[in-house]
């Protein structure tokens, strides 16, 4: 079962790397670097339902008024809907630092504190850097 998981994820993230990849450009035209990583979560099964509503609420806040949040894609498995990796670009490591501290993230913080078993932040590079993200209604274009 661990070998399944192990595999599982290694696929996810050969594809989420292999089509969801960005690049960003500032103000300025600059190119920047996204900071992109993987957080996975297990979460504990009595609180499971309570614990989806608190992250879709803040993913959503985030991209919706966050313009350096530039996705927080969450999935749960299958076979284990407890385990949760959620697919996270910033546009570099200052928007990361600042949605750190809006109230929204303050507030899934603080609310599912006692909800997560386990977080593992891993740290990531975009296989294909300038590959946009699509979604069925908009896409993200570089400038």
């Amino acid at each position: 079962m661990i070998e399944l998981i192990e595999h599982s994820n290694r696929l996810l993230i050969l594809l989420v790397f292999s089509f969801l990849t960005i690049a960003y450009r500032d103000a300025r035209g600059q190119q920047t670097t996204p900071m992109v990583r993987l957080a996975k979560i297990i979460v504990d099964s009595s609180r499971l339902e309570e614990y989806k509503v608190a992250l879709k609420e803040e993913a959503e806040k985030s991209v919706q008024i966050e313009p350096g949040v530039l996705t927080l894609y969450a999935v749960s498995e299958k076979a284990n809907p407890t385990h949760f990796t959620i697919l996270e670009i910033y546009a570099d490591s200052a928007a990361y630092l600042a949605h750190l501290q809006t109230p929204h993230f303050i507030k899934y913080k603080t609310t599912t504190k006692d909800m997560v078993k386990s977080l593992e932040l891993v740290e990531a590079d975009p296989l294909i850097p300038e590959m946009l993200i699509k979604s069925s209604n908009t896409t993200r274009k570089r400038k």
